[in-house]
């Protein structure tokens, strides 16, 4: 099962490379939707394979570590492996969709499927990469592709918004390599296994000053308050499924790098009150700027920010009921961020705008779309049985067993976000789908793809619900590896680490 390990990262990459050199749109298409349809099939099997057999390593190249490069899927990594897949095959067949119907700025050009074939990559390598370096070459890759991607069509809305993007993602990785220069240097190795050992035996302030440095980047890179003004600016711009996925997984791959280092390199939790602030703050500025939105995906955008917040808040918490909880919010918020803007922009498709002042009369014109945008709010706001209301519902109870100040005052601010959240949800619901129609009578239909991606994502979002059992189980078996450490040291070093 080793073997199976890198194919997530190569296939996407040997994928991009056959698109890059066919002329041909269709074949194009077809080569993305087999190579992302066998990714979600093979870390499918990782997962059952990790859940059941512990971590699977794999040695690149025959290298022995921490000389040699080595990939990791424990039970963390294959549930992002997982859900990214689904997300990013759903998105891709989305993208189709709206390339057939759709001759304007925004249609996906040839160029499309090997940069996105490439985020993919780079999205995967980020989830399996056993050293900081090549969590760093994952971003890089997914940060390149994602410069592309968010300028596709080059109108000047883009370019400048994503000149933007480009100028804090180039910061951010810059300070994460200068972090990842200090942590060699302090260690002497870059892998993460050795370094859960290693960075035990330094300086108790040396140590913390390197667990900041690498927080600043990945907050950066997850759009934590008050490092995410650039995100709400950034994101509505691009095109619909290039908004999508950056939504679904750009910032979640920051809360995975987060996850990882803090349970595995930095267990002590000296940050953990200032993440706990963090995480407070994230939730209340980021849907407060929500509720002050009239643009659909402005305000999205605003409450993908927000509810960041839980997901640290779960880590600030030090706990296994606490990462649990973050853990199973991050799938959850996978799914519905991603359909969320999905149907956005089916809403623009159909009426022209995402703008709320020039909506109204959804649900009588179009109730297929009503559907598929009351779902995932409903979700987002964390009303039962959805599994929105579970994770904060989980997240909540693992804050009030810690107890204290703080951890109380960050559960108030999150069920005042949730409430906020559903505010904003029924705003959206009553200007664009109950307010009297302003749609035209000639407005363009609605393509079969675009559509049944979407219903695939809200569905997939609802399984979690109908799942949440096992899926918890998963999740609280995968947390307790983390914070044990045990686990994952020895499948990387079974003779014990050098």
């Amino acid at each position: 099962m080793t073997a199976l390990v890198p194919l997530p990262v190569v296939m996407p990459l040997l994928g991009a490379a056959l698109t890059l050199v066919l002329p041909w749109a269709r074949a194009q298409r077809a080569v993305s939707v087999v190579v992302l349809t066998a990714t979600l099939a093979v870390s499918a099997v990782l997962l059952v394979r990790a859940y059941a057999d512990g971590p699977l390593v794999v040695r690149i190249g025959g290298w022995p570590p921490p000389a040699g490069i080595v990939l990791v899927a424990d039970q963390l990594a294959a549930l992002m492996l997982t859900v990214s897949a689904a997300v990013t095959l759903c998105v891709l067949l989305y993208s189709i969709g709206q390339g057939q119907s759709d001759l304007g700025e925004s249609s996906p050009v040839s160029i499309f499927h090997p940069t996105y074939l490439v985020l993919t990559a780079g999205v995967t390598n980020s989830f399996l990469a056993g050293d900081l370096f090549n969590l760093f070459v994952g971003f890089e890759m997914l940060l390149t592709a994602s410069y592309v991607l968010i300028t596709l069509g080059g109108s000047d809305v883009r370019i400048r918004t994503g000149s933007t993007y480009v100028v804090v993602n180039i910061l951010a990785s810059m300070v994460f390599l200068s972090g990842v220069g200090l942590v060699y240097a302090a260690t002497g190795t870059l892998n993460l296994a050795q370094l859960a050992g290693r960075l035990d035996t330094l300086p108790a302030d040396l140590r913390l000053a390197l667990q900041l440095m690498l927080l600043l980047a990945f907050g950066i890179k997850a759009a934590v308050f008050p490092l995410a003004a650039w995100l709400p600016d950034s994101y509505p711009t691009a095109p619909a499924p290039v908004t999508a996925v950056f939504a679904g997984l750009l910032t979640k791959v920051g809360v995975y790098a987060i996850i990882r280092t803090e349970t595995l390199l930095f267990p002590d939790g000296r940050a953990d009150a200032l993440l706990m602030v963090v995480a407070g703050l994230t939730m209340l500025v980021g849907i407060l700027g929500a509720v002050a939105q009239s643009d659909l995906k402005r305000l999205l955008s605003f409450t993908l920010v927000s509810h960041i917040g839980y997901m640290i808040f779960g880590v600030a918490l030090s706990t296994v009921a606490g990462l649990t909880g973050a853990i199973f919010y991050v799938l959850h918020h996978i799914t519905v961020q991603t359909t969320l803007f999905l149907v956005a922009g089916l809403i623009e498709l159909r009426a022209g705008s995402t703008d709320l002042r020039r909506l109204g009369g959804l649900a009588r014109i179009t109730p297929l779309i009503a559907v598929l945008f009351f779902v995932p709010a409903m979700n987002l706001a964390g009303i039962p049985p959805f599994p929105g209301f579970l994770g904060k519902l989980g997240l909540f109870q693992a804050g009030a067993s810690v107890g204290g100040a703080l951890p109380w005052t960050v559960v108030a601010a999150g069920a005042v976000t949730s409430l906020c959240t559903l505010y904003a949800a029924s705003r959206v619901w009553n200007i664009a789908f109950w307010r009297s129609p302003r749609l035209a009578a000639e407005a363009p239909s609605l393509p079969r793809l675009m559509v049944g991606s979407t219903v695939a994502l809200v569905t997939l979002g609802v399984t979690l619900s109908l799942a949440a059992g096992p899926i918890f189980a998963v999740t609280s078996d995968a947390a307790d590896d983390l914070y044990r450490r045990t686990p994952y040291v020895r499948a990387v070093f079974p003779e014990g680490i050098p």
